[in-house]
């Protein structure tokens, strides 16, 4: 008898059989970070020029390679289309790849693909209108939970009590900021944001999840300290948060193991 089975899809496929969806994710996520802010639907209308309202036709809408064929403007009404698509397209499959390779084929990776999406889209809205929707927000809350779920139940649930500690730890600390300064110093999405974060982060461990809360506050005060140099912020003026919380967030997920470890070494706790 022939079997039925379906082999595996092999290890070193995986990063670019992920990078490809990423791309294709990326497009909608330039999507969701125009249309989510203003209120509109992310299903219909279709995609449209802005600036003619032509509608954009499949084989001009193929992740980055339909910007470099058009050389980056809408084929109707010749606008320039702004670089930030393909870019968006780019760094989510990127990141998409990047996780793939990291963590192979586990309900983790599922988890760590969906705070990559929302992380994508969270990152440029928070940069365009100071503000993490707390939709989207809550949207990556439920799927990072059921990935976890899922995993818990594949490989047992011997992660899950850190990762509860790391929940509890992220939420303490951007509630707690925001609490103290009254929510001048920290928005309610970075409050709602930051245990997501943690329990993705703590299911890795204590590493990741410690570097993650450290660097997202670290980057985001050599940036203030940059920009305030360089003239382009003043002096209590308030940075959106979000870019650092997710940047710190996204170096814990993969390397806050390693960097924690070498940390631990340099002090001699290890």
């Amino acid at each position: 008898m022939v079997s039925a089975e379906i082999a595996p899809l092999p290890a070193a496929l995986l990063p670019t059989v992920l990078g490809v969806l990423g791309l294709l994710i990326g497009s909608f996520l330039n999507v969701v970070i125009y249309r989510v802010p203003a209120g509109l639907s992310l299903v219909s209308p279709g995609s449209a020029c802005p600036a003619c309202a032509h509608p954009v036709r499949p084989w001009d809408n193929v992740p980055v390679v339909s910007w470099l064929v058009l050389r980056g403007r809408c084929r109707d009404c010749d606008v320039h289309i702004p670089a930030r698509y393909p870019a968006v397209e780019l760094a989510t499959g990127a990141l998409f790849a990047l996780t793939g390779w990291r963590f192979g084929s586990s309900p983790y990776t599922a988890a760590a693909l969906v705070v990559m999406a929302a992380g994508v889209a969270l990152f440029l809205i928070d940069l365009d209108h100071r503000r993490l929707p707390f939709a989207i927000t809550g949207a990556a809350a439920v799927g990072t939970v059921l990935a976890l779920a899922i995993d818990a139940v594949v490989r047992g649930p011997g992660a899950l009590p850190t990762a509860l500690l790391s929940t509890a730890l992220w939420l303490g600390v951007y509630g707690g900021i925001w609490l103290l300064t009254l929510g001048r110093g920290m928005g309610l999405g970075d409050v709602a944001l930051a245990p997501v974060l943690g329990l993705a982060l703590g299911w890795l461990g204590w590493g990741p999840s410690v570097v993650g809360l450290a660097l997202g506050f670290a980057i985001g005060a050599v940036v203030g300290v940059v920009l305030i140099a360089t003239g382009r912020a003043k002096v209590g003026v308030r940075v959106p948060h979000g870019p650092f919380l997710l940047s710190g967030a996204a170096v814990g997920i993969f390397a806050g193991g390693p960097l924690w470890d070498a940390y631990l070494r340099a002090v001699g706790l290890a």
